[in-house]
């Protein structure tokens, strides 16, 4: 039977974010007998859920899809008892020693230690018709809506890691991909470059910004803007695919422990925080890298400072 969330409980900790740090950091309480529970508002994996191919993460010489890196993160951590409950919390705050989590839905719970890996979701371009044609030709994830545009041309903005892989997994369905930067080198590591560079289905568009995104039902085009001279070209396209970073999930922190000017979390190099008996890992922390290995050694860190809290402190 499924234990209820109560109010009467003081948990030992309290994760919240199920991507690889979270899930790292519950398998390590969890193995600790920690009363750990781990809260996730959406997808459990967060980014690395929708990767086509993770090929940097140590143990899998073949690469893995992230989906299925996953779902052995999870299967892991829940053999030694971690709980995963899919609500959202809304609000924590330091009542005593203890942090108190205010859950969208109205709960209220108790517990000696949080740590949050809330992650990040995909920065926006923030361009006419980008809202608009969201589900109709704009897309930030390949895995998801790729196979949606076999057969016609799209378009792929952005310049970094996931710009490049992405686009090299939109070449099994579009007709072209137009890899669109506003630099004139792509910041992807050199062998994702080099693999895109010998793809004969992506043309690289350097020193363009899109403007706006045009269509009628769906997207037919986007309005292009030199980033050398300031002229305007139409590229004629059906999709358009978005990877120009990352925002992190951190809105709700506001007033309750220090972030910096973009929203990232502060924390030590024990991943402590500016609340106390709060800790943080993974790409919501300042400093974030994005790669699944450096959030997993947040994520082990995180949990190990975080029963330390527990010893010294209950």
């Amino acid at each position: 039977m499924t234990q209820e969330l109560s109010e009467d409980i003081l948990y030992d900790t309290i994760i919240v974010g199920g991507g690889p740090a979270g899930l790292t950091a519950g398998l390590y309480c969890a193995r600790a007998k920690l009363n750990t529970l781990l809260f996730e508002r959406g997808t459990l994996g967060g980014q690395i859920a929708i990767t086509d191919l993770v090929e940097n993460y140590p143990g899998f010489p073949e690469g893995i899809s992230g989906k299925e890196l996953i779902g052995r993160f999870k299967e892991q951590a829940e053999r030694f008892g971690l709980r995963v409950v899919r609500k959202e919390v809304s609000r924590l705050e330091r009542v005593g020693k203890e942090i108190f989590l205010h859950l969208r839905t109205g709960e209220l719970l108790r517990s000696k230690t949080v740590i949050l890996t809330v992650g990040s979701n995909p920065r926006k371009l923030g361009v006419p018709g980008e809202e608009e044609f969201i589900n109709r030709g704009v897309s930030y994830c390949a895995t998801c809506d790729g196979a949606l545009f076999d057969g016609v041309p799209i378009a792929v903005v952005g310049g970094g890691d996931s710009a490049a892989q992405e686009s090299l997994f939109l070449t099994r369905f579009a007709s072209r991909v137009y890899l669109v930067h506003r630099r004139e080198q792509l910041r992807a590591q050199k062998h994702l470059q080099e693999k895109v560079f010998s793809n004969q289905k992506i043309t690289f568009v350097p020193n363009k910004v899109v403007e706006e995104i045009r269509g009628g039902d769906f997207v037919e085009g986007v309005l292009l803007r030199d980033t050398r001279d300031n002229s305007l070209s139409q590229l004629p396209v059906e999709g358009v695919f978005i990877f120009i970073g990352l925002e992190p999930n951190t809105v709700f922190l506001k007033g309750s422990l220090e972030l910096d000017d973009k929203g990232y979390i502060i924390t030590d190099e024990r991943m402590r925080t500016s609340l106390e008996g709060v800790f943080a890992a993974g790409d919501c922390r300042r400093g974030a890298t994005g790669q699944v290995a450096v959030a997993v050694g947040e994520g082990c860190i995180a949990a190990i400072e975080a029963e330390r809290h527990i010893e010294e402190r209950f």
